[in-house]
């Protein structure tokens, strides 16, 4: 699984300890910007998004103030499914029962032994199918609409 990350300004030195942790666990990690300098967040939700979407399996993460603006942008790519994560119950059934295949982080909200622990926990929860399977199909056809 590789996995696609990016943020704007506000999120670039809790970006910077992210990949850190995902490379200690051996992930492939593409790094998709930005470089610390003042970046408009929709840009780089649409980077991680699309490469998201255009590979099933892989994931994303993306950090910006609040992680709202992400997940906003992110959520407009068909074939992305983003939650903002910002508790640990939420994250795990964000992957449990909507497969979601990007998170999103807020650097102004989130403390950085959280945001690790979030990271690992969607990382490490499987999607558990069955029902919820029924419910992502409805989703993907939303977006067929």
């Amino acid at each position: 699984m590789q996995i696609w990350i990016g943020c704007d300004h506000a999120g670039f030195e809790r970006k910077q300890e992210v990949m850190e942790l995902l490379q200690q666990k051996g992930f492939s990690v593409e790094d998709c910007g930005c470089d610390g300098s003042r970046t408009d967040y929709p840009e780089i939700a649409k980077k991680v998004g699309e490469a998201v979407a255009a590979n099933p399996g892989d994931r994303g993460i993306l950090i910006c103030g609040t992680g709202i603006g992400m997940s906003i942008a992110a959520n407009k790519i068909r074939g992305v499914r983003a939650a903002l994560c910002a508790d640990a119950f939420s994250t795990k059934y964000t992957r449990l029962h909507n497969d979601a295949n990007i998170m999103c982080m807020g650097a102004r909200t989130l403390g950085s032994g959280l945001a690790l622990e979030l990271v690992e926990i969607f990382l490490d929860t499987p999607f558990e199918g069955g029902r919820h399977e029924t419910r992502v199909h409805m989703i993907t056809e939303l977006e067929q609409q």
